[in-house]
């Protein structure tokens, strides 16, 4: 009989031959964890926590890791080497290698919503669902210390986007074109892409040891599809997987892409049921403080921006350092996480993270 076994009958009240036995302890802190949780409930903090986020393989990797160990592997040894230079508050683990949806009528041929009406789940039991979980797990197992750590998920629209990706198009304009042709096919497709990632999501939660979700989305890039059709069209399949995260036990996080370039209309997004919102403030011309009115005063991440032209890749450690008190000051000191609009460069220097760290101590 296994120790697990032997556990596991003694709680069904079963005879077991011996009876199990179990000490524990603390290894470290819990301080930068707490100070995060502290900040999302909107209690007072002595430090303002701040984390910013980058990808461990490369473009063309980010779709490969389901059949190459190689890629997860890279994945895997980038977030420990990130924790381990950095020690962050809270840790977004990157999804990299899981970029694609595997439904079996994927296809980049595809030229019409109708090719995909019979489309079905994947499964729990699918390896794209269950080796996130694994890798999840792994990516934890390294952490030196109990660090908050949210799990990347796209929205489903924007796995399904990511089908008709090219070097010319993020897939806009062939959502556009569906929504055109047939909504309600439209719908049903996301309708089940939905059902997959709230189900990854429950597992990564209660599993997987995170904290909740990081729920990246936003708005169709295409003129043709009105707020009127995103809302009934799009937004249910994203509000389901958010509910799922919340009903697992997941503080979660809604980040309202901007990256490069993409606009979003942020007040389409302030219903959504996420405890932490994060968008790009200076592109969509919002401000923290703004948005928290906007949000009905929920925890808020962001304030840089995160590019290769913005302050934090490339201002001097002085004026990075009076930008962070300058957000500080503007934002408040309660519901506030210092972070970036997207994902930075994959250069970037980490040090930088620490620059605003210290400049956050209030």
């Amino acid at each position: 009989m296994s120790k697990k076994e032997l556990v596991l009958r003694a709680i069904r009240g079963e005879t077991v031959e011996r009876i199990p036995v179990g000490f524990w302890l603390h290894y470290v802190t819990q301080e930068e964890k707490e100070l995060v949780l502290r900040a999302i409930r909107g209690e007072a903090v002595e430090r303002i926590p701040v984390g910013f986020w980058l990808h461990y393989v490369t473009q063309e990797e980010k779709e490969l890791g389901l059949d190459n160990p190689a890629v997860v592997a890279k994945s895997i040894q980038g977030h420990q080497h990130y924790v381990e230079e950095i020690s962050p508050d809270f840790v977004k683990i990157m999804s990299d290698g899981f970029f694609r949806y595997p439904s079996a009528l994927y296809s980049r041929e595809i030229r019409s919503i109708r090719e995909l009406k019979d489309i079905q789940p994947i499964g729990e039991h699918h390896p794209w669902i269950e080796k996130q979980i694994e890798v999840v797990k792994e990516i934890c197992s390294h952490f030196h210390e109990e660090i908050a750590s949210f799990y990347n998920i796209f929205s489903p629209i924007s796995y399904l986007k990511r089908w008709f990706r090219t070097d010319q198009s993020r897939g806009d304009q062939v959502i556009a074109d569906f929504i055109k042709e047939d909504p309600e096919t439209l719908a049903h497709v996301l309708d089940v892409i939905a059902g997959d990632i709230a189900t990854l999501s429950r597992h990564l939660i209660q599993e997987a040891g995170i904290e909740g979700i990081y729920f990246s989305t936003q708005q169709i890039q295409d003129e043709r599809v009105t707020d009127e059709e995103y809302r009934k069209f799009i937004e249910p399949s994203s509000i389901a997987v958010l509910e799922a995260a919340n009903e697992a036990g997941g503080i979660n996080i809604l980040h309202i892409c901007g990256f490069e370039g993409a606009s979003n209309e942020v007040e389409l997004f302030k219903d959504y049921p996420a405890q932490v919102i994060n968008w790009a403030t200076h592109h969509e011309g919002l401000s923290l403080a703004a948005g928290r009115k906007l949000f009905g005063d929920r925890a808020v991440l962001g304030g840089f921006v995160n590019g290769k032209k913005g302050l934090l890749y490339q201002g001097e450690r002085e004026a990075i350092e009076q930008e962070t008190r300058r957000l500080v000051a503007e934002a408040g000191s309660r519901g506030l996480i210092l972070g970036a609009d997207c994902t930075v460069p994959d250069d970037f220097q980490l040090e930088r993270l620490d620059w605003v760290r210290q400049a956050a101590v209030l």
